[in-house]
């Protein structure tokens, strides 16, 4: 599509390329004191792994350029909201996901040995939540519910873990699939947890309570467009507008698609998205018709308007910022996307290795 002319809707207070514009803010992001993280823990291969699979995917995106000119970070304290654009995780602490409830405070899950931090938007500064188990137990992607529930996806683990957002405490774990399992992402909806499973071609289902608590807990084969590669194959998940079926991150078919599933049978079909690929697509994220997809490698969250079956979809913006530093996942609060800066490209994260968090407007 033509990029056309400048605009200014598609938002203010970061760099945001606009199939139909382009706008430039002003200023740069103010830094605010770091916290140190006492674990030590080698990144696990399974996020290795993905550096391996993005690299040319990471150089196809130096070609295309994505001509604009050069962004400018957004301004740390926004006219009229004062909450800072950027904050700082504990240093070592090695993010993937983040989840927002009802309050303005977001909870990161740590690789590094499964830690949950919360942090206050107005501030920038959090505390330790819960002290995970260790290297063995790492937290990837995470959600929270209207009655104070987490629901933690336990990456290599192969846990699946409830927790009480209030102290911390774990209320239930599952034990799911088998050898080789890669617990990656969760997505909520009024009667199941969903979590993805990064390396077999399959969904674990949570029952959950009138208040989420947790019940049984099985396995949702994936079948018909589902393509399962021979490593790193599903990640990001979300429901679809209507609320009748789900989104799942596939990328390895068609070079990186969307895949709609039906949650009671399994059968996927791929979104048609008008010839976009998210190669790199990782945390998803739906509001209204809007499906953001934060692709990390990329340094880019690109946005799709899509039908409210989810079986279609066409691109209509692409946000960046110069402070991406391979960012996972995404957030809203009030106007605004939350992104924790993962940070795969550093080979051996160490416990001072900085990890940071940073905020962009939605479109």
């Amino acid at each position: 599509m033509s990029r056309g002319k400048p605009a200014n809707r598609c938002g203010r207070a970061s760099y945001v390329w606009c199939y139909i514009g382009v706008i430039r803010p002003e200023g740069r992001a103010a830094l605010l004191p770091r916290r140190p993280l006492r674990k030590d823990a080698p990144l696990h291969r399974s996020f290795a792994r993905r550096r391996f699979l993005a690299a040319g995917a990471a150089g196809a995106v130096a070609v295309t350029g994505l001509a604009g000119g050069t962004a400018h970070a957004a301004d740390s304290r926004a006219a009229g909201a004062g909450w800072p654009r950027r904050f700082f995780l504990p240093d070592g602490f090695q993010p993937e996901g983040i989840a927002i409830g009802a309050a303005p405070y977001a909870y990161f899950g740590s690789l590094a040995g499964g830690d949950v931090y919360r942090a206050s938007f107005a501030t920038g500064r959090g505390t330790l939540l819960s002290t995970g188990l260790g290297a063995a137990h790492p937290t990837a992607g995470l959600k929270i519910n209207d009655y104070g529930r987490l629901y933690l996806a336990g990456a290599t683990s192969r846990e699946i873990r409830i927790a009480s957002a209030r102290d911390g405490r774990i209320e239930r774990t599952y034990v799911v699939g088998s050898e080789g399992t890669m617990v990656n992402d969760v997505v909520l909806t009024p009667g199941t947890a969903w979590f993805t499973d990064s390396y077999k071609a399959q969904l674990y289902g949570v029952a959950l309570g009138r208040r989420g608590e947790p019940g049984k807990q099985w396995t949702l084969p994936l079948k018909g467009d589902w393509e399962q590669g021979p490593d790193f194959t599903a990640n990001g998940i979300e429901r679809t507008p209507d609320g009748r079926a789900l989104i799942v991150v596939n990328t390895v078919a068609g070079g990186g698609s969307l895949m709609r599933v039906d949650p009671r049978t399994g059968v996927a079909r791929a979104l048609d998205l008008g010839g976009a690929t998210v190669p790199n697509g990782d945390g998803l994220l739906l509001i209204g018709r809007l499906l953001y997809v934060v692709q990390q490698w990329q340094n880019v969250v690109d946005v799709f308007r899509i039908d409210a079956a989810g079986t279609r979809g066409a691109a209509v913006a692409r946000i960046t910022d110069p402070l991406f530093r391979i960012p996972t996942t995404a957030a809203a609060w009030d106007g605004r996307l939350y992104l924790p800066n993962a940070r795969f490209d550093v080979e051996v994260p160490t416990p001072d290795t900085e990890y940071d968090v940073i905020a962009v407007d939605q479109v």
